[in-house]
């Protein structure tokens, strides 16, 4: 090769290293979790103010409850990235709270007390598969590391705008990544479409036919406050811990 190919060819390698190596040290440096999790709440019309309040304490609370907390601490990182975002009609998702190390008391009340006082994002159609596609992309943008990655589903109704819940379901699994469901029963049916929040079979059975994947993927029900209370912060152990099911819920 002559001198002046072989300085150029040179000088080209040296500008491609500095050109990358920001990305290099980045992805390098990304913090290691033992989890990436996004809970994913449904604000859809047919949530009413009650149910908004159900999902939004209810989290909040669960996230700073103690047994949340030793699992939390009992992974090899001892630590979670945590992410919360509400979802509704096709182009209707939001991040409510961006990507957070959940490591203790301290980070998970702060994460607890943005969450209650946040502004509903949405009240539209319910598109779950909308929901979930938002959610996997969240993963790629996070700044932290982990070999687990599990999206919370959590709503009321079934899907009725958008793709194809099952298709966004399986691509979603395809990239290793667990969906698991959290529904929220109505005693009452919505007028205009009954069968939405009550469908033929019920609502757990619809998340566990269209919504849940993944290894050990699970739905669970809840009736009231106390009862959705209690579901998060056991499926956020079982999430967390890599525990079996809490009982009432329907394994995958």
């Amino acid at each position: 090769m002559k001198p002046f190919l072989r300085t150029a060819a040179h000088t080209i390698l040296i500008l491609f290293a500095l050109v990358t190596a920001p990305f290099t040290t980045l992805s390098a440096r990304a913090e290691p979790v033992d989890l990436l999790l996004v809970l994913a709440a449904d604000v859809s019309r047919s949530v009413d103010h009650q149910k908004f309040l159900l999902q939004r304490e209810g989290y909040a609370a669960a996230i700073s409850d103690t047994q949340v907390l030793e699992a939390i601490r009992s992974g090899m990182n001892g630590k979670i990235g945590l992410m919360f975002i509400e979802w509704s009609g096709v182009a209707a998702q939001k991040i409510v709270i961006d990507w957070a190390v959940i490591d203790g008391p301290g980070t998970a009340r702060r994460f607890g007390d943005q969450l209650v006082e946040a502004p509903r994002s949405f009240a539209d159609r319910t598109s779950i598969s909308g929901g979930i596609e938002f959610s996997v992309a969240q993963f790629k943008r996070s700044p932290f590391q982990a070999t687990r990655r599990t999206i919370d589903i959590s709503g009321d109704g079934t899907n009725n705008a958008g793709r194809d819940v099952r298709l966004a379901r399986d691509e979603a699994v395809a990239q290793g990544i667990t969906i698991n469901g959290l529904v929220i029963l109505s005693e009452r049916q919505v007028p205009w479409n009954p069968e939405h929040t009550n469908p033929p079979g019920g609502l757990a059975h619809y998340y566990r036919e269209n919504v849940i994947g993944g290894p050990g993927s699970f739905v669970v029900a809840a009736e009231g406050f106390q009862s959705f209370g209690r579901a998060i912060v056991k499926k956020m152990i079982a999430e967390i811990a890599l525990l079996h099911p809490v009982a009432g819920s329907r394994r995958r």
